[in-house]
């Protein structure tokens, strides 16, 4: 018994050495892949300047291929202007008012009652879930409208793109910087655990707790961004509400219909869920962390534009 718990240990402290030297192995990878980037490099203004166009041409082919695979996906249609030439003529005179040229309206049953603007100002489209037509009064639909090509006017949609192209491209290279610390690190921790005979507990050993300790401070930074980019995001959402406001002067068929596609389903949870209008839940955690700022916000703004355009009437 004490020969095959002797055998057993010595297989395990075997795997630990085997593991120590395939973290080591891929740390000299790393390390050497670094120092290249770090010979050929420009000096930093350059440096800096290759990152953001890498940053940028991995944004357009992610937002061109993204956009088209999403709405194959939907398996939307063109919304014909025989079919709603009232909406056609209310989306006529938004262009009229605001810098874009006509969108692409399309159609789709959506998992929620909602709408979304793709594209830019010159080459937009819109996307209708089926039941907003029979939701929304004409008002409210048009002031939906207005939010939505106020996104386009603005390029809501491709500006966010790039900022999380930018994020996954510092993100790269900041685990690659740290790749030659973290590997043997990481190795030595599990290494350790195996010849101890308790692989589960690498993560208690001291340069485990170090691992954790060095991931913990990059995801925390990494969180830091993600706040960022998700506070612009509901900036963007308030300028699209105040812009539409101003172009329709129906701050209130806004606010309106923001409450009845609130009311009319629970928000979604997938693909496009950042791309809706939506309530959140009111936990201050998920607030900091969303896409979109509450409906009651968006509605108490709106209703207060409404008071000081009566007012100054």
């Amino acid at each position: 018994m004490s020969a095959r718990r002797t055998g057993t240990r010595l297989l395990m402290a075997l795997v630990g050495c085997l593991l120590l030297l395939w973290y080591l192995g891929l740390a000299a990878v790393s390390y050497w892949a670094v120092s290249v980037l770090r010979r050929s490099a420009p000096d930093l203004p350059a440096t800096l300047v290759l990152i953001a166009v890498i940053a940028l041409v991995t944004g357009v082919l992610s937002y061109r291929f993204g956009t088209r695979q999403l709405l194959s996906r939907l398996e939307a249609v063109e919304l014909p202007q025989s079919h709603a030439p009232g909406f056609y003529r209310r989306l006529d005179a938004l262009e009229s008012q605001m810098g874009v040229d006509t969108p692409t309206v399309l159609i789709a049953r959506l998992p929620m009652p909602n709408a979304f603007a793709l594209g830019s100002a010159h080459n937009g489209v819109i996307v209708l879930d089926r039941s907003l037509f029979r939701l929304l009064s004409p008002d409210e639909l048009e002031a939906l409208v207005a939010h939505e090509l106020a996104h386009l006017e603005r390029h809501d949609a491709f500006v966010q793109t790039l900022a999380y192209s930018g994020f996954r491209t510092v993100a790269g290279l900041v685990f690659l910087v740290l790749a030659p610390l973290l590997l043997p690190i990481a190795g030595i921790a599990r290494a350790i655990a195996w010849m101890r005979g308790n692989p589960a507990s690498w993560s208690q050993t001291a340069f485990g707790r170090l691992l954790a300790l060095i991931e913990g401070g990059v995801v925390v930074g990494f969180l830091l961004v993600t706040l960022v980019v998700r506070a612009h995001s509901r900036r963007r959402e308030y300028a699209a509400d105040d812009r539409a406001a101003a172009v329709t002067a129906k701050p209130i068929a806004l606010a309106r219909a923001l409450r009845t596609i609130e009311r009319a389903a629970e928000p979604p949870r997938g693909l496009l869920a950042t791309l809706y209008v939506h309530s959140e839940t009111e936990e201050t955690l998920n607030r900091l962390f969303s896409t979109h700022p509450s409906t009651d916000e968006r509605i108490e703004r709106l209703v207060a534009q409404a008071r000081e355009s009566d007012a100054v009437r």
